[in-house]
């Protein structure tokens, strides 16, 4: 696990979290699968244990992951909750695209010319 991308829009825990929404989004991470310990973490991203601590206290309170005492946190089994990430990356991705394309005013119909000759 390392790639984390801080941007100047968001914070470091902001940023943490949304790493590992990427690693669930990915199948890098699988429901019930054991992550990082919150110093491990830390320092395989180079970040604070207390910014990790945040984020990994955010993402128990969302039901993203859970932990059972005295063992490693993991990522939740709950369907629902894993299908709402990975929507949400995608409807942010969108976002951001559909704004930088706005800025220049291209028609939708390019775009979407232009998307599906690249996604492919």
């Amino acid at each position: 696990m390392c790639g984390l991308s801080i941007n100047n829009r968001g914070t470091v825990y902001s940023a943490v979290i949304r790493y590992i929404k990427e690693q669930i989004a990915s199948a890098k991470l699988e429901p019930g699968q054991e992550i990082p310990s919150r110093r491990e973490l830390a320092s395989r991203l180079k970040v604070n244990s207390n910014t990790v601590q945040r984020a990994y206290k955010i993402m128990e309170e969302e039901g993203l992951i859970y932990t059972e005492r005295n063992r490693r946190s993991k990522i939740t089994k709950d369907e629902k909750i894993l299908g709402s990430v990975r929507e949400e990356l995608i409807l942010q991705a969108v976002s951001s695209f559909v704004s930088s394309i706005r800025s220049i005013n291209v028609p939708v119909d390019e775009v979407l010319d232009l998307v599906n000759k690249n996604y492919m």
